[in-house]
C-alpha cells in the first residue's frame, strides 16, 4: 500500500520490474557459486571469500553483517508500528480504551522493540532446527492471511475508512475509500503522487519509496545465509531461492494491481494498515503482519550470527571477533547470536523504520554487487575447476547485475552510497595488510594468469624495436647469502625490464628419487619478498654450471619476455661473507638461520667452477648474442650509507666507456660502449639514484686535439639525452706501457692484424697487455677523486683460444683490483641511438 499509494501503478510496477531485475541477476550468481563445491556456513559472505579472497571476503562479510543487522532492527520497528497501530492509545488521549491501551512515544515504542527483539534472541539461542518449524509455522500463517486478502478484494462491498493521523497535539481524522473494483479508482492510481509520509513527517520520493520497497525483497539471502545448516545447501539453496524469487514477485504485482483497483489514494497513502480494515476476518490479517515481520527479524538475526561465526572463524580479525566462535555443545554459534542481538538493539534507537530503509538497502545492493562481481571474476578466470551444475547463467547477467546494484545505490541515497564504499575500501585495506594469508586460493591470481598469458601472446618479438628496448636480467646466483646486495643492485639495473634469479644445483636427476628443487623454490620466493625485488625465480639441475647457465639463457622466459643480459658476480679468492645476516630485511627475524639456504663455503673449500670455466660461461652468452655484465664487490656497496651521506658534494657513478685493455683501439661510440653509456644512465634513473652524478672520464694523448674529442663526446651524450660530466684523463704514460711490450709503433703490423681479426673472431690482444700495462690502468682509475659509489667499465671480449681464458681472467682482476663497487659490461645489441 505504501509503495502503490505514493508511486502509484506504472511507477510501482517499474519498481518491482528494477528490484527483482538486480535480484534474479543476483539470485543466477548465488546458484551458480552454491553449486560449485563445498558450501559451508555464511552464505553470501563464504562465497565471496572463497572466490575473491580473504580480503574482499572479509570487508563485504562485515558489510553483510551489518545489512542483516540493519535489516532485523528494520523489521522489528515495522513489527513496532504495527502493534502500536493495532494496540496504541491514539495522539491526543490520555487514556486507552478498549484494545487501544499501549502508550505512544519514543521511548515506549523503543521498550516494545527491544522486548520483540528478546523474543527473536530467545528463538535463535535455541537453535536453527526451532527457527526452521518456526519459519515454517509462520509461512503457514502468512499463507493463510494473503489468501484471505485476495478473497478479500473481491468479497467485500464498498465501505468508508476513517483514519486518525497525528496532528500537532491531537489528531486529525480523514476519510480513505475502498470502492471495489473500479475503472475510475484504477486510472486515478496509475500515476505517482508522492506525500508525506506520516510515520516520519518526510516528503518521500521515487528513490526514497524504492528503498523501503526493496527490503521487502531481501529475503532472497536468507536461505544461503543458513548454508551452513542445510544438509544439502548445493541443492537446496537454487531451487528455494528461484522459487521464492518467482512467487514473490507475482503476489507483489497481483497485489499492487488489486490495491490500485480498489482503494483510494488517500487510503493507501495514510493508513499502511488498510488491509486490516477492508478484511473479511481482521485479526487474522494483523496476526500475519505480525507473522511475517517478526520471521524476517528472526531472519535478519539469525543470518547476522552466522555471517559473524564464520567471520570469526576464518580469524580474518584476529582477537577482535574471537568471542563469536564460541558455541554450544549442539553447535549453535550463541555467542555471535549474542553480539548481533546488542548490535541490533543499537540500532533500535534509530527510532523509525523509514529512517534507515534507505541505508539497510545500499548495504544490500553493495553486497549483491559483490556476488554478482565474485562470480564474473570466476567465470571470466576460466579456470577448469569452475564448473558449477547449475548452468543458466552468463558473465552478461553478472555484469547487468553489478550494473544494476551501483545505479541504484546511487539514485537511492548518493551519500549512503558514497560512506558505504568509503568503509568498504577502509576495510580492504585494513585486511590487505593485516590479515594473515589464506590457503582459500585468490581468484586475483587466476585472473591475472589469464590476461598475462593473452598479452605474452601479442607481445611479438619481431616487432621489437631499439626505441623500447629495456634491460631483461639473468643473474646467476651461486647461495644468496653472499649475493644480497648484488641482487638489490641489480634490481636497480632492471628499468622495469624482466629479472630473474638463476641458480644451478649440482646434481644427476637419474641418481636421485625426486626432484630436489621443488623444496627450495618457497626458500627462493620467500628471499625475493623480503628484499623486495620484483624478479622470478628459475632454478635448474645440471652435471655442470656452464651447463646450467646455458640451460637458463635457452630457456629462461617466456615469448617476448626473455632476458637479453647475463649477470654473473666476479670470479676472485675473496672469502664470501653473509650479507643476508646484516641485511635490514633479515635483521629483526626470530630465526637464526635466515631462510633454508645452506652456509657459505669456507675460504680452503674448493669451488664448483673452475676459472676456464668461468669465462667459457661469458663467451657462451655473447655466442648466443646476450650482454654480460660481471659484478665485483658489490656487496661491499652500502646503498642506504652512499645514497644518504651529505648533498655536497652527491654521490657519484664513474664511467669509463673505453676498452682499457685494448688503448689501440680507444673509441667511444661503437655498440658495447654505448651499451655501457645506456647501462649507467639506467642506474642513475633509478629512484634510489637520481641524487647520484654521472661522470664520464675520456682518455686522451698528447697531439690528438683533445678538446674536439671531448666536444665530439659532448654532442653524443646530447643526443643521447644523458646528463653526465666530462673528465679529460691524459694516458700518455699508460699507453707508452703498452706500445713498450708490443711488437711496434701505433699502425705497424701487429695492429693491421688485429684489425683484420675483426671483433666477432676474438682478438688476440690478450697476449699483448702486459701486467705492468694493466696495474698502470689500474692505478689510473684508482687515482679519480672523489671515490664513487660504483665504477662501469668496458668488458673485453674472451679470446678465441681457450687456453688463454686463465690469463683473461688474470687481466680482469688486475684491471678491478681495489677498485671498490665495479660492473664491467660487455654489450652486443644496440640499445639507444642518436636518431630516436
Amino acid at each position: 500500500g505504501f509503495v502503490v499509494g505514493h508511486a502509484g501503478l506504472y511507477q510501482a510496477l517499474a519498481m518491482f520490474a528494477v528490484a527483482y531485475f538486480i535480484i534474479g541477476m543476483t539470485v543466477l550468481s548465488v546458484c551458480a557459486i552454491a553449486t560449485n563445491g563445498a558450501l559451508d556456513a555464511g552464505g553470501a559472505y563464504y562465497m565471496i571469500s572463497r572466490a575473491l579472497g580473504p580480503e574482499f571476503g572479509g570487508s563485504i562479510g562485515i558489510m553483510f553483517f551489518l545489512a542483516n543487522v540493519c535489516g532485523s532492527a528494520l523489521y522489528v520497528l515495522g513489527l513496532v508500528e504495527a502493534v502500536v497501530d493495532s494496540f496504541g492509545i491514539p495522539p491526543g488521549q490520555e487514556a486507552g480504551t478498549g484494545v487501544h491501551v499501549l502508550p505512544q512515544s519514543y521511548w515506549y515504542e523503543l521498550l516494545y522493540g527491544t522486548v520483540l527483539l528478546a523474543l527473536c534472541l530467545l528463538v535463535c539461542l535455541v537453535g536453527a532446527s526451532i527457527y526452521a518449524k518456526a519459519t515454517f509455522l509462520i509461512f503457514l500463517i502468512v499463507a493463510a492471511v494473503l489468501g484471505t486478502i485476495l478473497v478479500s478484494f473481491f468479497a467485500m462491498r464498498p465501505l468508508k475508512v476513517p483514519i486518525h493521523l497525528p496532528h500537532f497535539n491531537g489528531t486529525e481524522t480523514d476519510n480513505g475509500f475502498f470502492t471495489g473494483f473500479s475503472l475510475d479508482t484504477l486510472r486515478d492510481n496509475l500515476g505517482g503522487g508522492y506525500g508525506v509520509d506520516y510515520t516520519t513527517g518526510q516528503m518521500m520520493s521515487f528513490s526514497s519509496v524504492f528503498a523501503v520497497m526493496f527490503n521487502g525483497c531481501t529475503g532472497i539471502m536468507a536461505g544461503s545465509n543458513m548454508s551452513g545448516d542445510l544438509k544439502r545447501p548445493s541443492y537446496s539453496i537454487p531451487r528455494g531461492t528461484i522459487s521464492a524469487v518467482l512467487f514473490t514477485y507475482l503476489v507483489y504485482n497481483l497485489l499492487a494491481f488489486l490495491m490500485c483497483a480498489t482503494c483510494n489514494r488517500i487510503l493507501l497513502q495514510k493508513d499502511y494498515g488498510f488491509l486490516r480494515d477492508i478484511s473479511i476476518f481482521p485479526p487474522l490479517v494483523t496476526v500475519g503482519i505480525y507473522a511475517a515481520t517478526l520471521s524476517a527479524a528472526m531472519s535478519n538475526l539469525i543470518g547476522a550470527s552466522r555471517i559473524l561465526y564464520a567471520l570469526a572463524r576464518d580469524d580474518l580479525f584476529g582477537r577482535a571477533l574471537a568471542l563469536a566462535k564460541k558455541t554450544s555443545a549442539s553447535g549453535n554459534p550463541v555467542m555471535a547470536v549474542v553480539i548481533s542481538w546488542l548490535v541490533v538493539q543499537v540500532v533500535l534507537f534509530s527510532g523509525k523504520l523509514n529512517t534507515i530503509a534507505s541505508v539497510v538497502t545500499t548495504f544490500f545492493l553493495l553486497v549483491y554487487a559483490t556476488v554478482n562481481l565474485a562470480c564474473l571474476a570466476l567465470e571470466w578466470a576460466s579456470a577448469p575447476n569452475f564448473r558449477p551444475t547449475f548452468r543458466y547463467f552468463t558473465w552478461h547477467t553478472c555484469l547487468l547485475g553489478i550494473a544494476g546494484c551501483c545505479v541504484m545505490m546511487f539514485l537511492i541515497s548518493p551519500v549512503s552510497a558514497s560512506a558505504s564504499l568509503g568503509f568498504l575500501l577502509l576495510l580492504l585495506l585494513a585486511l590487505h595488510y593485516l590479515s594473515p594469508s589464506s590457503t582459500w586460493g585468490y581468484i586475483s591470481q587466476a585472473l591475472i594468469f589469464h590476461q598475462v598469458r593473452k598479452y605474452l601472446l601479442m607481445l611479438d618479438v619481431r616487432k621489437d624495436h631499439v626505441k623500447f628496448w629495456r634491460p631483461q636480467m639473468l643473474l646467476m646466483v651461486q647461495n644468496p647469502r653472499g649475493s644480497a646486495r648484488l641482487i638489490d643492485f641489480v634490481n636497480d639495473l632492471k628499468k622495469s625490464g624482466l629479472y630473474v634469479l638463476g641458480h644451478v644445483e649440482l646434481q644427476d636427476l637419474d641418481m636421485l628419487p625426486s626432484d630436489p628443487l621443488q623444496p627450495q623454490q618457497d626458500s627462493w620466493l620467500s628471499l625475493v619478498d623480503k628484499l623486495n625485488v620484483k624478479a622470478f625465480v628459475s632454478l635448474t639441475l645440471a652435471p655442470s654450471v656452464r651447463h646450467g647457465v646455458r640451460q637458463l639463457l635457452f630457456t629462461s622466459g617466456l615469448g617476448g619476455m626473455r632476458p637479453n643480459t647475463l649477470v654473473l658476480g666476479f670470479y676472485d679468492d675473496e672469502a664470501p661473507e653473509d650479507g643476508l645476516a646484516r641485511h635490514p630485511a633479515f635483521t629483526s627475524a626470530r630465526e637464526e638461520v635466515p631462510l633454508g639456504f645452506p652456509p657459505l663455503r669456507s675460504p680452503t673449500t674448493p669451488k664448483l667452477l673452475s676459472a676456464r670455466e668461468y669465462v667459457g660461461i661469458v663467451a657462451d652468452a655473447l655466442k648466443m648474442l646476450r650482454n654480460v655484465l660481471l659484478a665485483r664487490q658489490l656487496e661491499s656497496l652500502d646503498k642506504a650509507w652512499e645514497l644518504r651521506r651529505a648533498a655536497s658534494p652527491p654521490p657519484t657513478i664513474h664511467v669509463w666507456p673505453v676498452n682499457l685493455l685494448r688503448p689501440d683501439s680507444a673509441r667511444y661510440a661503437d655498440t658495447c660502449s654505448l651499451f655501457l653509456l645506456q647501462m649507467a644512465c639506467v642506474l642513475n634513473r633509478a629512484r634510489a639514484w637520481r641524487r647520484a652524478r654521472l661522470r664520464l672520464f675520456l682518455c686522451v694523448e698528447a697531439g690528438t686535439m683533445p678538446h674536439a674529442q671531448e666536444e665530439k663526446l659532448r654532442q653524443l651524450l646530447k643526443d643521447l639525452r644523458i646528463q653526465a660530466q666530462i673528465q679529460l684523463v691524459p694516458w700518455d704514460a699508460i699507453t707508452r706501457l703498452h706500445w713498450q711490450t708490443c711488437r711496434g709503433p701505433p699502425g705497424g703490423p701487429a695492429e693491421e692484424e688485429e684489425e683484420e681479426e675483426g671483433v666477432v673472431n676474438f682478438p688476440s690482444n690478450t697476449t699483448q697487455v702486459s701486467d705492468e700495462y694493466v696495474c698502470a690502468a689500474n692505478k689510473l682509475v684508482l687515482e679519480q677523486s672523489p671515490a664513487p659509489a660504483v665504477r662501469f667499465l668496458y668488458l673485453p671480449r674472451p679470446p678465441a683460444d681457450t687456453s688463454l681464458y686463465q690469463l683473461y681472467l688474470h687481466q680482469l682482476e688486475l684491471l678491478t683490483r681495489g677498485l671498490g663497487p665495479t660492473v664491467l659490461v660487455h654489450g652486443v645489441s644496440a640499445v639507444t641511438s642518436t636518431q630516436l
